[in-house]
């Protein structure tokens, strides 16, 4: 197996679903029995390399929201932030925040963030070493790694106009969706990859009032499916992001095969019982950002027909963080 991120002797989905000594359909080992990045090994110096090579205008794009820009907190349970500045002295300012939830907006999952009820964390990571100041599956891992690859973006709202089709508050976009978008834009994708999903949905967001925010129910987003996630493997994407809420639709699929039955539902927050996050984070190892600043990016994108990019995001360095904010940029 390939421990360097390299294509060779990586199995495809259907291998790892039929595999023994690890959960069916996981990746646990292919990289190593103590590996902390999952599909991050996936995007190598080379392919930085390779990346750097998209880069024509120089033009920057910003892909992190405002922090307090989703206030009251979407899934409930994070206040918002609040920032405070200090002065030792009449030439002097600093400051602190307090209350800072790392996923409150623009935010990447790391591999602590969700474990799967039956197999647990990523690469068997047993539960006592997520805590904080432990190392495993930290965010810390990501940050010395850094992800600095190729970009592409999936524009779906102009995908479906285009076709003259609707696509709806809560639409599923599935493997063949994704490819025909993909095929409409004239792209590839290639081992690395930062797949980069516009559903359109934080810019809708937004611009809604308090009352239409507190009313909103569902978003587009990736389909539950065992052939979604065969599509994610096989493409060997370094990190899937998108600029809605949890990267796939809601409500879920109750028919997707994801859905515990007899999981209870928590006492507060969200529940994820049902959602693909589980083995997307836990089985494959494949980073998940969400509520990533999306619009301008494909508005170029879509002005000059090149939706390739230099993409880049540093998480925060801190040893066993679950997750951080992106700091992420596209560059054309």
């Amino acid at each position: 197996m390939s421990r360097a991120g390299g294509t060779h002797d990586v199995p495809d989905y259907a291998s790892l679903r039929t595999r023994t000594g690890a959960p069916a359909g996981s990746s646990w080992g292919v990289f190593g029995e103590a590996d902390d990045l999952g599909m991050l090994n996936f995007l190598t110096p080379e392919r930085t390399a390779a990346a750097a090579a998209l880069v024509r205008t120089g033009e920057v794009f910003n892909l992190d929201y405002p922090i307090n820009a989703f206030v009251p907190a979407i899934g409930g349970t994070r206040p918002p932030t609040r920032h405070t500045i200090f002065a030792n002295n009449p030439n002097h300012r600093d400051d602190w925040l307090d209350s800072f939830y790392l996923q409150s907006t623009s935010q990447i999952d790391g591999l602590r963030h969700i474990r799967h009820p039956a197999a647990g964390f990523y690469n068997g990571v047993a539960d006592a070493e997520i805590a904080e100041g432990g190392p495993r599956l930290g965010m810390q891992h990501v940050a010395e790694h850094g992800i600095a690859g190729r970009g592409v973006l999936l524009d779906m709202p102009r995908y479906f106009a285009a076709r003259g089709a609707e696509m709806s508050p809560r639409h599923p976009f599935r493997p063949a969706d994704l490819d025909a978008a993909a095929a409409h834009q004239d792209v590839t994708f290639a081992p690395g990859d930062v797949l980069l999903l516009h559903t359109g949905w934080a810019e809708r967001y937004l611009a809604m009032s308090a009352e239409e925010r507190a009313a909103r129910r569902g978003s587009p987003g990736l389909h539950q499916s065992e052939e979604m996630l065969a599509w994610l493997w096989d493409h060997k994407l370094a990190l899937v992001a998108a600029d809605n809420p949890g990267l796939e639709s809601f409500p879920i699929d109750p028919e997707s095969g994801f859905v515990f039955p007899d999981e209870q539902s928590p006492e507060r927050g969200p529940s994820h019982n049902g959602m693909m996050h589980r083995p997307i984070l836990a089985l494959l190892g494949l980073l998940i950002g969400e509520l990533w600043r999306l619009g301008d990016l494909a508005d170029s994108c879509a002005a000059d027909g090149r939706y390739e990019f230099l993409v880049t995001a540093k998480p925060l360095n801190l040893v066993g963080g679950v997750g951080s904010p992106p700091n992420a940029m596209a560059v054309k």
